[in-house]
């Protein structure tokens, strides 16, 4: 008779979550034995010393492990098992990429096997510079895709690459070696774009092609790289940015000074204090002056609060030594930008000046 501490399959079956299938599967193939079997009914009973096997077992073979990775995971000690893990799931991050791939390929093959429509001809380590600076005004939120894409403007004379996440807005406007044959404008994949960022670093020259649900990156003596375009509307920036109003702060300061100072920051929150001839990172309390970096400034005397995680990254990709800040007051879009090239922009939104740390 089995131990009154036991519990008989379908007991077990409900505290583990695996089926009564399930676990007379895992019991014959070694992974998980019961603990006593009632040799003359036939019935498997389990320790609850088990359970916690069997909920890990369960969560593995969820994240599709095969059996003798899970085998392996289950009979190692914890360091080893995270690299296992850790493992697994590069492998399926990686199989779904060539997976998405694969399917862009085919996605826009057909059709047919047509030329696609000319966006923009561009030198690759140009455009690929462009895509990673752009891309770090991107976020992944659930029920807004669209704020991981690149969204893509094309003209006669540039093509404009824009990101936002509601929090920050970047872009820039490359001139092209060879326009578009018409205006184009459509959001692209971050993920997608992202990924082939090496190839289109080490080619001399990229030809950007819209072709059906996507974009096609064409390099010489490389594999064609398809992008896929995301269906939702992309927000409108231009109407954001055509209502700025004219800065009435304006605060040139060396960047690398400033990634220092905010690098030594030690909260999530600031204040930027900008004087005469200063700009200071300080807490958002006050409590401490901050560091003077010496800068130009014309207009007001200001304070302005941020996010450490929107600022920062607004400043570090701006192109040039000097950066420039153009402020419009405490609670409205602060533009940055390079002092001498102004094809890289990024608008940073500042917290409420009651944010307490």
């Amino acid at each position: 008779m089995p131990n009154s501490e036991l519990m008989p399959i379908g007991v077990f079956a409900q505290r583990s979550g695996l089926t009564s299938s399930a676990l007379r599967f895992y019991a014959d193939s070694g992974l998980l034995r019961p603990a006593e079997v009632d040799l003359v009914t036939g019935y498997r009973y389990y320790d609850v010393d088990q359970v916690a096997r069997a909920i890990t077992l369960r969560r593995l073979r969820e994240i599709a492990m095969p059996l003798a990775a899970v085998e392996a995971v289950l009979g190692t000690g914890a360091d080893e098992a995270v690299r296992l893990l850790d493992e697994h799931v590069a492998k399926i991050v990686g199989d779904a990429t060539a997976a998405r791939q694969k399917a862009a390929v085919i996605k826009s093959t057909l059709g047919g096997n047509m030329p696609g429509l000319l966006i923009a001809t561009l030198k690759g380590p140009v455009l690929a510079d462009a895509v990673e600076q752009v891309l770090t005004a991107t976020a992944h939120e659930p029920g807004m895709a669209v704020l991981a894409g690149l969204h893509i403007e094309a003209s006669d004379e540039a093509i404009a690459l824009t990101a936002t996440d509601r929090y920050r807005l970047s872009t820039r406007t490359l001139v092209p070696a060879r326009p578009a044959e018409q205006t184009w404008a459509g959001t692209v994949d971050g993920n997608d774009i992202r990924a082939a960022v090496a190839d289109i670093r080490r080619s001399a020259e990229v030809r950007v092609e819209g072709v059906p649900h996507g974009v096609r990156l064409r390099m010489p003596e490389r594999e064609d790289r398809h992008c896929r375009i995301r269906p939702e509307e992309f927000p409108d920036h231009q109407l954001m940015l055509a209502s700025l109003g004219e800065a009435t702060t304006r605060a040139t300061v060396a960047k690398d000074l400033l990634l220092r100072a905010l690098e030594e920051h030690p909260g999530e929150h600031l204040t930027l204090h900008i004087t005469d001839h200063s700009v200071s990172v300080r807490p958002p309390n006050g409590e401490h002056p901050g560091i003077p970096l010496s800068a130009t400034v014309t207009g007001e005397a200001l304070q302005i609060r941020f996010e450490m995680t929107t600022l920062y990254p607004a400043v570090s990709t701006a192109i040039g030594p000097d950066v420039m800040l153009d402020m419009r007051g405490h609670d409205q879009p602060v533009t940055i930008r390079s002092a001498d090239r102004g094809d890289l922009t990024t608008l940073a939104m500042p917290i409420k000046f009651d944010h307490s740390a």
